[in-house]
C-alpha cells in the first residue's frame, strides 16, 4: 500500500480520537417532525416547490445573523411562509450547525414529491416550520404535542415528580417576563431536574403565557419519565434529569436546600475547586499518555511511514505561517471550516483550512479531502498539498488561489466586472467542464463532486478556474449505475432525482454545472426569486423558446461579448439542467460542445418551473408575463447567497 493510503488511514483514526473530546453540542437531535396532510395539486406543485426552495435559501443567512428568521415567498395559494429559530443558550456556531441540519431534515415532509403544504421540525437546539398559511402570530395549534422520554427515573420518583411540576411552573412564569426565554433547576436532596423554556421570536407577552399555560399539566403527565418536551406552535419547553442547556446561569430556580449548607459549601468551594482542577489535570495527562501508548501499539511502523510522507506538515509550522491564524490572514469561512493564507518557511504561499469538529460528519469531510484528491492532479482542480494531525486540531493545506471565487467576483462587495469579461467567463465555463470530465472519466478514480457551485470555483492569477472543496465528494464504484445516499449539497444546484430519491450519478454534477453556466452568463443567481419575477432558469428557458437567448446575457458586459458563443453557452446550460438525468450529456461531451466539436442538442424543459406561467406551443415555450417583465427590465437580482444544505450530521 502507498504512503498516501497509510497517511489517510492515520488522519481518519486521529480524527475519531479528537471527536471523543469535542466540547461543543449544537443539540441537533430530533424532538418531533410534524407534517401536514394537505398537499398541493399536481398543477401547482412545481410553483409551490420553487417558493419553498426560495424561503429555504433565505432563512439561513438571517438565522446566522440574528438567530431567527421569518420569510415569505410567492402569492395567493402558492405563498410559502417559513420561520426558523435557535435556542437562545446556543453559541452562534452551534446555532448554525443545528439549523443547517434542521433545515434539510424538514424535507422529510416530502414537499418535492407530493407538495406537502406544511411541516414543522423541533430539534433540541433549533426549530423550523413552513406552511402555506400565515402562522407567525400563532402560539397554539391543533398539531401541538407533548413528547415524553422512554426511560423511567431511577431515583425517588415522588420527589422527582414534585420537582418537575415546580420547575415547569417556574419556567412557564419566568420565560414571558424574560424576553421569552428561561432556564432553571430544582433540587431536593439528591434529586435534580433541569429545564429550558423558549417562546419563538414572534410570540411575545400574553401570547407567550398562553403558549406555556398548559405546560404543567402536559409535562407532569410524562412523570416518571426522565425527560419530557412541550412542542407547541409558539414555544418549546423541556425538562430532564440531566443538565442539557449551555447557559451557566440558571433562572427561575426553586431550590429547597438548607441555607446553612449553602454557606458551608461556599466557604469550602475554593479548596474543592483546587482539588477538582488538580484531579482533572492528572486525569487528562494520564489519558493523553495512554492514548500515545495505544497509538504506538496499534499503528506501529505506520507512524514512521507517515512522518516521512511529503503530505505531513507540522502544526507549529502552519500556525506560524498563518501568523497564528490571525484574522488579517483569513481568506473566508464556509460550512466546513475557516481558510487562512499562510507563507511556509521556503516562501511558498499556501491556503490552510481549519476544519470544524462538532460531529462525525467532519471525519468524512477530512477523509474525502485527503483520500480522494491527494492522488489526483489537474490544472482545473485545487491541489491538496498535505495535512497536519500533530496539533490540537487537524489542518488541510492547499495551493493558494489568489483571486477568490467566481461568486465573489460576480456578486461580492467588490464586483470584478472588468476582469470577468466575456473571454474570462468562457474560460471559467470550459475549465470547470474539463475539471469535471477529469473527475468523472479520466482519473484513476471515478469521483462525483456533489457541490459544484460558484463559490467552489476559485480563480488563479490568470483567472483560470480551479474546482475546490471536495468534502462532499463520493467515490463511484465502477460496477454501479448509481448509488443511493442521503442528500448533501446546496439548494438550487441539486438535481431533482437526487433531491427526491437520493439517486446519485455523475449526472448530478452535470446538472449543477448547467446551473453554474447559466449563472455565469447571466450574471444572476439561480435562487434570486421575487414575487414579481421568475427564476433565472425559467427566464432563460422562456427566452430560448422565444428565440431571444441573447437577452439573458449579463447587461454589465455592455454588449462586449461573442453573441454566438453566449447563445451556445446558454443552450449548453439548458441541456445540462434537463429534468431527466438520462438526457443530460456526459461532461466529456459537454467539453466537446463548448469547443464546437459536438452538436448541441435541443433541450427539454428544466425542473422546478411553474408550468402555468410557461406556455408550450409549436415553436417551443414562450415567456410568461412575469418572465417577460423580467426580460424587458433586464436587471440583475442579487438574491441571497446559496447555503449549504445537509441531511447528514455535520
Amino acid at each position: 500500500m502507498s504512503p498516501t493510503f497509510f497517511f489517510s488511514l492515520l488522519c481518519l483514526f486521529s480524527l475519531l480520537l479528537l471527536l471523543n473530546s469535542a466540547l461543543s453540542d449544537p443539540r441537533a437531535t430530533q424532538a418531533a417532525l410534524i407534517c401536514e396532510n394537505d398537499t398541493a395539486p399536481a398543477a401547482e406543485r412545481t410553483a409551490f416547490v420553487a417558493n419553498f426552495l426560495a424561503t429555504m435559501d433565505a432563512v439561513t443567512p438571517l438565522v446566522s445573523r440574528q438567530r431567527y428568521a421569518a420569510v415569505v415567498n410567492g402569492s395567493g395559494n402558492l405563498t410559502v411562509y417559513t420561520f426558523g429559530e435557535c435556542m437562545k443558550d446556543l453559541s452562534q456556531q452551534d446555532c448554525n450547525l443545528c439549523f443547517a441540519k434542521c433545515k434539510t431534515q424538514v424535507l422529510r415532509c416530502l414537499p418535492f414529491q407530493i407538495g406537502t403544504r406544511g411541516g414543522r421540525l423541533f430539534f433540541d437546539g433549533c426549530y423550523i416550520r413552513y406552511d402555506d398559511t400565515y402562522f407567525f402570530n400563532q402560539s397554539v395549534s391543533a398539531e401541538d404535542k407533548t413528547v415524553c422520554g422512554t426511560a423511567n427515573y431511577q431515583g425517588n420518583q415522588g420527589v422527582f415528580g414534585d420537582n418537575v411540576v415546580e420547575l415547569v411552573r417556574n419556567l412557564s412564569t419566568e420565560a414571558p417576563r424574560r424576553d421569552g426565554f428561561a432556564v432553571g433547576t430544582v433540587t431536593r436532596g439528591n434529586t435534580s431536574v433541569y429545564g429550558l423554556a423558549q417562546c419563538w421570536e414572534f410570540v411575545n407577552g400574553s401570547a407567550c403565557e398562553e403558549c406555556l399555560a398548559g405546560s404543567v399539566k402536559n409535562l407532569s403527565s410524562c412523570v416518571p419519565k426522565e425527560e419530557g418536551r412541550l412542542l407547541n406552535a409558539g414555544c418549546y419547553l423541556r425538562y430532564s434529569n440531566q443538565k442539557f442547556y449551555d447557559n451557566s446561569t440558571d433562572s427561575g430556580q426553586g431550590n429547597s436546600g438548607n441555607r446553612s449548607l449553602a454557606v458551608i459549601l461556599a466557604t469550602t468551594s475554593g479548596g474543592f475547586a483546587v482539588l477538582v482542577t488538580a484531579s482533572a489535570i492528572a486525569f487528562f495527562l494520564r489519558k493523553r499518555q495512554l492514548k500515545k501508548r495505544r497509538e504506538r501499539k496499534q499503528l506501529g511502523a505506520l507512524l514512521e511511514t507517515v512522518n516521512k510522507s511529503k503530505l505531513n506538515f507540522s502544526y507549529e509550522v502552519l500556525e506560524k505561517a498563518s501568523n497564528y491564524f490571525h484574522n488579517s490572514n483569513k481568506l473566508g469561512q464556509g460550512g466546513s471550516g475557516s481558510v487562512y493564507k499562510g507563507v511556509l518557511p521556503d516562501g511558498k504561499v499556501v491556503a490552510i483550512k481549519r476544519l470544524f469538529f462538532n460531529t462525525t460528519q467532519w471525519v468524512d469531510h477530512f477523509f474525502n479531502e485527503v483520500n480522494l484528491i491527494s492522488g489526483i492532479r489537474h490544472k482545473n482542480l485545487v491541489e491538496l498539498l498535505g495535512c497536519s494531525i500533530t496539533g490540537p486540531e487537524s489542518l488541510l493545506v492547499y495551493e493558494y488561489v489568489p483571486n477568490q471565487s467566481v461568486h465573489d467576483n460576480l456578486f461580492g462587495g467588490t464586483k470584478n466586472v472588468l476582469q470577468l469579461c466575456w473571454g474570462s467567463r468562457y474560460r471559467i465555463i470550459l475549465g470547470t467542464a474539463e475539471g469535471l470530465a477529469y473527475l468523472h472519466e479520466e482519473s484513476n478514480l471515478r469521483i462525483i463532486h456533489r457541490d459544484i457551485k460558484l463559490s467552489n470555483i476559485l480563480l488563479d492569477e490568470d483567472y483560470e478556474p480551479k474546482i475546490a472543496d471536495f468534502g462532499l465528494a463520493r467515490l463511484f464504484p465502477e460496477d454501479k449505475t448509481h448509488i443511493s445516499t442521503v442528500i448533501a449539497g446546496t439548494l438550487g444546484y441539486m438535481a431533482p432525482e437526487y433531491i427526491t430519491r437520493g439517486k446519485l450519478t455523475e449526472k448530478a454534477d452535470v446538472y449543477s454545472f448547467g446551473v453554474l453556466v447559466i449563472e455565469v452568463v447571466c450574471g444572476r443567481k439561480n435562487n434570486s426569486y421575487t414575487q414579481s419575477s421568475c427564476s433565472v432558469l425559467q427566464m432563460v428557458w422562456s427566452l430560448y423558446g422565444a428565440g431571444k437567448l441573447i437577452d439573458a446575457v449579463d447587461p454589465s458586459l455592455e454588449g462586449n461579448f461573442n453573441v454566438e458563443e453566449a447563445s451556445q453557452m446558454l443552450q449548453i446550460g439548458l441541456v445540462c439542467v434537463q429534468a431527466s438525468a438520462d438526457l443530460r450529456p456526459s461532461m466529456s461531451t459537454v467539453v466537446k460542445m463548448i469547443t464546437r466539436n459536438h452538436e448541441i442538442p435541443q433541450p427539454k424543459q428544466p425542473p422546478f418551473i411553474n408550468s402555468t406561467s410557461t406556455e408550450i406551443g409549436r415553436g417551443g415555450p414562450t415567456p410568461s408575463r412575469e418572465c417577460r417583465s423580467q426580460q424587458d427590465s433586464n436587471t440583475q437580482s442579487s438574491g441571497n447567497d446559496m447555503t449549504e444544505s445537509w441531511i447528514e450530521p455535520r
